[in-house]
């Protein structure tokens, strides 16, 4: 019999056994041993949040998969105990979550909300924005995630153009790759928004040298990683008007400490890391789906390349 153990924060039990067990039976695995406590001798997968007390796999002799419940795996992805396949969670319900907080922010920058929002009276400008094909958005990062809302974006009218490690074709967006193709990427980015992973190679993608590569007045969304962006350059880019603004939705340390410059800043952003959340629902199928993948020999979803870190 199948046994899975489901290794994270105690309050997150609650949230996922329900819809866990509907969604294992709907994948015609009814019969699994579904557990948060389970001998290590008799676990075949590991439904999995890195900041559970489960820290070292080698005490799981028959285990098959660990089956990561955050997008992130940079905490786990390195553990020398973990030898099995790791799989990182990309659900329908976190696609759709980041496609409207990306969208949502991307057209308030657009049409110029905040003027009008926080707007003096006596303040009449009316100063309409331009088209959305006549504003570039650049997305940096064509996985999963950034595929999804460069395809909300080319809906809305925006020119889109991508930027990712390897070379990847999206239909209607304009990609490039490489070191190189990252300066092309940005120079034409009226807003850039960041959805990379956190690897050694993205850390400070954004700054002093790439932050100047913008047009500017440019406008940076990053709902990605916080160590994305090196957060002294931006300050200074902000304060010299390279940057217009910056909508920020996570950082190095979270929560962000109260005396953090960004909490002050008139032309920054902060929301709580609330961009995209992972669904019980929805995480669920997608972890369902992957026990019967394994069950069956299949290739698991959302395999984590263990050498790119993601």
């Amino acid at each position: 019999m199948t046994t899975i153990l489901f290794a994270a924060h105690p309050d997150r039990w609650a949230q996922y056994e329900a819809p866990l067990r509907a969604a294992l039976a709907k994948a015609g695995l009814g019969d699994a041993t579904l557990t948060c406590t389970a001998a290590p001798q008799q676990v075949d997968y590991i439904v999995y949040a890195p900041n559970s007390d489960v820290q070292d796999f080698s005490v799981f002799p028959r285990l098959k998969a660990v089956l990561n419940l955050w997008a992130g795996v940079e905490t786990v992805v390195g553990n020398p105990t973990l030898t099995v396949p790791l799989a990182r969670m990309v659900d329908d319900g976190m696609r759709e979550g980041m496609r409207e907080y990306v969208a949502g922010h991307v057209l308030r920058h657009h049409l110029g909300m905040d003027a009008h929002i926080k707007g003096k009276p006596g303040g009449w400008q009316p100063n309409a924005p331009p088209l959305a094909r006549d504003r570039t958005v650049a997305i940096l990062g064509l996985g999963e995630l950034g595929t999804a809302c460069a395809e909300v974006l080319l809906a809305l009218g925006f020119t889109v153009t991508g930027w990712s490690r390897s070379a990847k074709s999206i239909p209607g967006v304009t990609s490039f790759h490489g070191p190189d193709g990252l300066t092309d990427c940005l120079k034409t980015a009226d807003i850039v928004v960041l959805l990379m992973p956190n690897t050694p190679a993205t850390e400070n993608t954004l700054n002093a040298d790439t932050l100047a590569a913008l047009p500017r007045g440019a406008v940076v969304i990053n709902p990605g990683r916080g160590t994305l962006i090196d957060d002294e350059a931006l300050l200074a880019a902000l304060e010299s008007g390279q940057i217009a603004h910056a909508t920020l939705d996570v950082f190095r340390v979270e929560p962000l400490p109260e005396d953090h410059p960004y909490w002050r800043h008139p032309n920054v952003t902060v929301t709580p890391h609330i961009a995209s959340e992972t669904r019980p629902e929805t995480a669920s199928q997608v972890i369902a789906e992957n026990v019967r993948r394994g069950e069956a020999g299949e290739p698991l979803l959302h395999l984590v390349n263990r050498r790119a870190g993601y």
